[in-house]
């Protein structure tokens, strides 16, 4: 305790001792109203790590700005104040950031999830070129000059050299056989 051993400070006094550096009238304060201010907040915090960092760093802030440190209010009152903003501060920057977290978590989702999306799409574009390829020559043949080049079937008929009537039946055909191949695929792909 700073000058006389049995004199107990006001809190003012203390307030005044802290600001010309003696490091005993600081303990004496800290010493005073630690306890009260870890319950306040632990009340609102509810987490005996961060309560203790909060206590440390609003001690730590009074000593660093002691300076320049003005009170307004009683000491007690100044001191609850600070803790109450330094509690809430920590609970809106925890608020931040798990909204930060959970933001990020959905673009993350959404950038796997489109990964995924595109790679399952290219496997099953590659699975249905597939089946295009196995279908008989003159029917794939008509029926990638229909959807892949958007010939008419007029000019699809005149390209080949055979009738409109031919072309129509080759393409309804392929329609039928991919239709059930594509079938099967989507079936299976659902289950991957």
């Amino acid at each position: 305790m700073p000058r006389h051993e049995n004199k107990i400070y006001e809190d003012i006094e203390l307030i005044d001792l802290i600001k010309a550096g003696n490091h005993a009238a600081f303990f004496a304060l800290y010493e005073r109203y630690k306890v009260v201010l870890y319950l306040h907040a632990k009340r609102m915090l509810d987490d005996e790590d961060e309560t203790k960092d909060v206590i440390q760093e609003i001690f730590t802030t009074l000593w660093d700005k002691r300076a320049v440190l003005t009170i307004g209010t009683s000491v007690k009152s100044y001191l609850y104040t600070a803790t109450r903003n330094k509690v809430l501060n920590l609970l809106t920057h925890r608020k931040f950031e798990i909204n930060y977290l959970n933001s990020l978590q959905k673009v993350i989702d959404l950038t796997e999830n489109g990964v995924e999306d595109q790679i399952r799409e290219k496997q099953l574009i590659k699975m249905i070129e597939s089946e295009i390829e196995q279908l008989p020559i003159k029917m794939r043949q008509v029926f990638e000059l229909s959807r892949k080049q958007h010939l008419s079937h007029k000019e699809i008929a005149e390209q080949l050299n055979i009738s409109d009537k031919t072309v129509k039946k080759q393409i309804n055909n392929a329609i039928k056989i991919l239709r059930r191949k594509i079938r099967v695929i989507l079936l299976t792909f659902t289950f991957i």
